[in-house]
């Protein structure tokens, strides 16, 4: 009897996790015989299914941790509604760069201009390129780390906000933030900044306007600093994304009154209706104010 018939294959892949491998030999086995394909090229397919697998896997699981609202890969940004930002422009914050070198970025414009969805494609495509990925608005982090400060679990409650590669803070600005807020957030971004950890932000506000936002100019200039030193602003600009169909809609659409004053053929319509009282049936008391004061305007 041949040794490596006896060998238990199907639990030698088991104990070395293997899954994939060990589901998918047996098939791919049959096929390279009738491809007649060699047993390296039999092997290296088998170790690429493997390593895929595990690959999927691992941003299936990251993605889950990094708690996005919803998922956003670059590749579906609309770029042609937001044309105040160019995909060539995002280049350094796409690739590994973006956590090798701890660089940060902050979008800032109008709500519906696609600051959070970009800031979310940035993160997802730093998990694609194996990494980990956090997301949270401004409010949640402040107001988690403020009562786990009051509570004496700061340095716990931290962790979860310096130990990925890529942090996402959304929405600063849109909300009222607690007194402490500068406080708080200044410790997430002064450690990250120690460590060289990429931070994204969203605001609808000006960078100017953060010391009125975070309730401390001070602390709010000390952020943006160790922030912007490895770091770009980019503003986002137009209309919103949201309410484009609402605009399509009124471009379409042919008004059946036009508005008073409105060109219609060419010709004006009159702002004030023609008079429909015939001359003879006004009052001779207001003919003769009328001509009185014509003559007065006409006078030198």
């Amino acid at each position: 009897m041949n040794v490596l018939d006896s060998m238990d294959l199907d639990g030698m892949l088991k104990r070395l996790h293997l899954p994939t491998v060990r589901r998918l030999y047996a098939e791919l086995e049959e096929r390279v015989e009738e491809e007649q394909t060699s047993y390296r090229d039999y092997l290296a397919l088998l170790m690429a299914e493997e390593i895929a697998h595990r690959t999927q896997t691992r941003i299936q699981r990251s993605v889950r941790k990094a708690k996005f609202p919803f998922l956003a890969p670059i590749e579906d940004f609309d770029f042609t509604f937001q044309t105040s930002v160019r995909l060539q422009l995002l280049g350094s914050f796409l690739g590994p760069e973006l956590v090798t070198e701890g660089r940060n970025l902050i979008l800032s414009g109008p709500t519906g201009t696609g600051k959070t969805r970009l800031a979310i494609s940035i993160a997802y495509r730093a998990i694609q390129n194996g990494f980990e990925a956090r997301f949270s608005t401004a409010a949640q982090l402040i107001e988690e780390l403020s009562n786990a400060a009051r509570t004496g679990r700061l340095a716990s409650a931290l962790r979860d906000y310096l130990h990925p590669h890529v942090l996402v803070i959304d929405e600063i600005g849109y909300l009222s933030l607690q007194d402490d807020a500068a406080n708080v957030l200044f410790q997430v971004v002064n450690e990250r900044y120690l460590a060289r950890k990429p931070l994204l932000f969203t605001t609808n506000k000006p960078l100017a306007a953060w010391g009125h936002v975070l309730h401390d100019p001070d602390l709010a200039e000390a952020l943006l600093d160790r922030v912007l030193e490895r770091g770009r602003h980019i503003q986002l600009r137009g209309p919103s994304y949201r309410t484009r169909h609402h605009r399509q809609k009124e471009k379409t659409t042919t008004p059946t009154n036009p508005a008073p004053g409105a060109r219609i053929s060419g010709k004006v319509v009159p702002e004030l209706p023609e008079p429909t009282t015939p001359f003879s049936a006004i009052p001779r008391f207001l003919i003769v104010v009328f001509r009185h004061n014509t003559a007065l305007a006409s006078d030198p």
